[in-house]
């Protein structure tokens, strides 16, 4: 039975990186709220948010959606994680890619260095000594650096697709009896407008 090289190894664990990158990076979010089947009625009003997923406010959202849904049961809520703009989602998708890679080469024993000609530094001697301890300190580190960068600290609300709240802008996340407020103000600001429009006053 042949058996493959060091180097074949090496290309198979870049091409499974590699595609598991562009599976991650094509799919949605796992986080985000799947859709009613409500939302289909196109004049249904819509709260949309748009959260931090990595600063825990996930049960915010949860929580919000529980008493928005129970005071207005006829306005759909719809959530999704705030993904920050800049170059900060880039370049935690590519320590994601970094970190399986690493993690692939310690456990299939490929020694990258020797494909660079660098002599084996005593830290990769002891990684491939204490494969698991050193691919779970690995990936806990990736993950903790990936979730630094796209920490973004949001908790955005729009109301058919017009902004009514930014934590990023206030600072703070709204108390419900705001939140209630500013619903109340826009439904009976557009409420008005249909009748106007409507000539029935």
């Amino acid at each position: 039975m042949v058996r493959p090289s060091n180097v074949q190894c090496f290309i198979c664990l870049l091409v499974v990186a590699g595609l598991s990158l562009l599976v991650f990076s094509n799919n949605p979010t796992a986080e985000d709220v799947p859709l009613s089947k409500l939302s289909q009625n196109v004049g249904a009003p819509t709260l949309k948010f748009l959260y931090c997923y990595s600063c825990g406010y996930r049960k915010m959202f949860d929580q919000y959606a529980a008493i928005v849904n129970q005071k207005y049961p006829y306005i759909l809520v719809d959530g999704a994680n705030y993904d920050p703009p800049g170059i900060n989602m880039l370049i935690a998708r590519a320590i994601g890619a970094i970190k399986m890679v690493i993690i692939f080469c310690i456990l299939g024993g490929v020694n990258i260095f020797q494909y660079i000609n660098h002599p084996v530094p005593s830290w990769w001697t002891w990684c491939t000594e204490n494969k698991l301890y050193a691919c779970m300190m690995l990936f806990f580190l990736g993950n903790l650096i990936e979730g630094q960068l796209i920490q973004s600290g949001a908790f955005e609300i729009s109301l058919n697709d017009l902004p009514v709240w930014s934590k990023l802008e206030t600072g703070r996340i709204p108390q419900p009896a705001e939140l209630f407020q500013i619903i109340d103000s826009h439904m009976q600001f557009t409420d008005s407008t249909i009748e106007l429009n409507g000539f029935a006053k």
